[in-house]
């Protein structure tokens, strides 16, 4: 092992190791980063060491680096598309939603699982925030069905699964965070929205399909209610008028990206407008709701720019030490074809899901690889597509996921851990095989954004 390939595999295992002791993600990347360039810096300036590192190549340049990450327009649709997620939280819809659809769906077989997704899948499409889609549906959900003699594990497996489908379901701030590390005009934010768009709403089908089986196969799991209410017409109008709303966000926001009326940080701006004319519309909008939704806002913003003004010290270090040329050589160097390289990229992105949050995965890891994939023919939007499925298993997979967290926090007591651990299991599983489904069947992913922008 060569001087290079040392270093690079001592600062992944230097962070790692800071990560796993607790130390703050931000802090970790950016103190790497700057210890390792000072390293660089000694080796080459006072042992000669065979380096192309310059200390004025890429400490010299942080701060044009990190003055072009605050100044790129897309970084505004960040923290407008959280304003509207939260804001939507807070108006009340998803309550009524799930309220509404479980009068219709409720008296089925596994109907409250089915209304869950329903529900999810809405909130997914005009919030794209897991952590607040997880709570939410938990706190809706899981006393209720438990109430229903549900089984546990299914409940809770449910509520949390479902609620990862936000970072993958357009709009999303991953997919928006992935077109800009891409950085290139052939998986732009539009094309991603839609590349997402059919394997986002499949993954929602299988769900659907795995919880009526699972109801039909084991009849005490997702039991019907004895005492069954008749359908009234009044009940599908109550559906109806509650799906409106988030329906109209959707189609105004995604509709206006597609269209090519409004770029993203103009819709996602749309969409922070609708979700206030929403919540104050269902009368939920004062000015303590507002403080709120802001200061949560402002917080999520400053973590996720905390990271990525942490990843860019430790890119630009990585690379001023010929990260770029390890990883190339590498890959490239599997012995495999192009599908095989694939297939093993996708295969460590899934197991550094269970150490590492998405945050990190797409802002260090994916713009190694990407230009080497790219390299070997692989069409964007169908690469970042599969890249994002897996980064959504990392929502639930333990020990860092993410999910499993927030919906402990609101799970009634009877609910174990292990009743969460198990309740995931085969929706991740179901994530597995959506992803699977993607790589056979490339126009799933590409199909869409081909129709609307053109290409082969």
């Amino acid at each position: 092992m060569g001087l290079e390939e040392l270093l690079v595999v001592a600062m992944f295992a230097s962070f790692m190791g800071l990560l796993l002791s607790g130390f703050p993600v931000a802090w970790s990347l950016a103190g790497v980063g700057l210890v390792f360039g000072g390293i660089g810096h000694l080796l080459v300036e006072h042992f000669h060491a065979d380096l192309w590192f310059t200390w004025q190549g890429t400490i010299g340049v942080l701060d044009a680096r990190i003055y072009g990450i605050v100044a790129n327009e897309l970084m505004v649709a960040l923290p407008l598309f959280i304003f509207m997620g939260i804001m939507l939280d807070r108006s009340g819809i998803a309550e009524k939603l799930m309220h509404s659809l479980v009068r219709v769906l409720g008296p089925l077989r596994g109907g409250y699982g089915v209304t869950v997704v329903i529900v999810g899948v809405l909130l997914a499409a005009s919030t794209g925030i897991v952590g607040a889609s997880v709570v939410l549906l938990g706190m809706l959900s899981l006393g209720p069905m438990m109430q229903a003699h549900y089984n546990k594990s299914l409940a809770v497996g449910t509520a949390c699964s479902v609620g990862t489908l936000g970072i993958l379901v357009p709009p999303s701030i991953m997919l928006v965070l992935m077109a800009d590390r891409l950085g290139t005009p052939d998986a732009s934010v539009g094309k991603l929205f839609m590349g997402a768009l059919i394997p986002g709403v499949m993954l929602a089908g299988m769900y659907i399909v795995y919880i009526l089986l699972v109801s039909w196969l084991k009849n005490d799991w997702a039991p019907a209610p004895k005492n069954r209410a008749p359908l009234t017409a009044r009940a599908l109008l109550d559906v109806f008028w509650a799906v409106v709303p988030p329906m109209a966000l959707i189609v105004s926001v995604l509709g206006s990206i597609f269209l090519g009326i409004a770029t993203t940080t103009e819709a996602s701006a749309v969409g922070a407008a609708g979700a206030l004319l929403m919540a104050a519309l269902s009368r939920r909008l004062d000015v303590a709701v507002l403080k709120q939704s802001l200061y949560q806002t402002s917080r999520t913003t400053a973590f996720i720019f905390g990271i990525f003004i942490g990843a860019t010290v430790f890119a630009a270090v990585l690379r001023g030490l010929g990260g770029d040329d390890v990883v190339r050589a590498a890959i490239t160097g599997l012995p495999f074809g192009q599908a095989g390289i694939l297939l093993t990229i996708l295969f460590i992105t899934f197991l550094l899901g269970f150490f590492l949050d998405w945050v990190e995965i797409t802002l260090i890891i994916l713009p190694l690889v990407a230009p080497v994939v790219f390299s070997l023919g692989v069409e964007p939007v169908w690469f970042a597509i599969m890249f994002a499925i897996c980064l959504q298993t990392s929502f639930l997979t333990p020990p860092v996921g993410f999910a499993l967290f927030y919906i402990k926090g609101v799970c009634p007591p009877e609910i174990a851990t292990r009743d969460i651990y198990l309740g995931v299991a085969p929706f991740i599983a179901l994530q597995v095989l959506a992803l699977t489904l993607v790589f056979w069947f490339q126009p799933l992913a590409t199909w869409l954004p081909n129709e609307v922008y053109g290409g082969p």
